[in-house]
């Protein structure tokens, strides 16, 4: 598949590293440098981070907040966590555009899919936080919905595993990856890869998912040259 422009969607749990929590400084450069050097092939980029190692909207709730409250919560974690990444990527010499589902000025404009657009086409990483926008809705959700918005050619899930397994991986040892899936075939096989409202989402706008291991360094750099990585969610 040719790749030209992308959603990479990371998890904020990514950015703990071997921290274990918050945001782990080491982290923020791999994973810059990664993107960098994709960047630096061509590829437009869009990024879309969870907040899920500051805070979660439905961990609220188990302290008695209330959920709509919890989840803008939620979407200032992913704020916060843009904010690093994005400015890891330019201590490093990327252009970056941060855009939000809210605007908190002067950290980041509001998303409109014209704008992510023409920035894109300009050079710029574009970072998207806040996720829809809107309570209720995950990061998985918001990533889906601005790929499309963005007419991205995939979303790139990056996590801490290869791909698609028949379980998982890291409890059983006798899980086998899969290379290659259909939306349909993941759904009847209960597969975890997005949330059910994110995966309609591409299906219905035949956006393909590709899972792989961020962690990996140069995993980024060879999905974009048409090398084999991770898993591909289809048609």
């Amino acid at each position: 598949m040719k790749l030209k422009r992308i959603l990479l969607k990371l998890s904020g749990e990514a950015l703990e590293g071997k921290q274990g929590y918050g945001i782990d400084p080491d982290r923020l450069l791999d994973y810059a440098t990664e993107i960098k050097s994709a960047a630096a092939k061509g590829l437009q980029i869009a990024i879309v981070l969870g907040g899920g190692n500051i805070f979660r909207g439905l961990q609220g709730t188990s302290y008695g907040i209330d959920r709509v409250q919890g989840d803008y919560m939620g979407m200032l974690a992913t704020v916060i966590n843009s904010m690093a990444l994005q400015d890891a990527l330019e201590q490093i010499g990327v252009k970056v555009k941060h855009l939000g589902g809210i605007a908190v000025d002067p950290i980041c404009e509001r998303m409109s899919r014209k704008k992510a657009i023409c920035y894109l086409e300009d050079g710029f990483v574009v970072m998207i936080s806040s996720g829809t926008g809107n309570p209720y809705f995950t990061t998985d959700t918001a990533s889906a919905l601005r790929a499309v918005e963005i007419k991205a050619d995939a979303i790139l899930k990056g996590t801490r595993v290869d791909g698609v397994y028949t379980a998982d991986p890291e409890k059983d040892k006798k899980a086998k990856k899969y290379d290659a899936l259909s939306f349909d075939e993941a759904y009847k096989k209960n597969l975890k890869i997005m949330d059910l409202t994110a995966f309609t989402l591409c299906k219905e706008n035949n956006l393909p998912i590709i899972v792989f291991n961020m962690n990996q360094k140069g995993n980024l750099l060879k999905l974009i040259q048409g090398k084999k990585i991770g898993t591909i969610v289809q048609k």
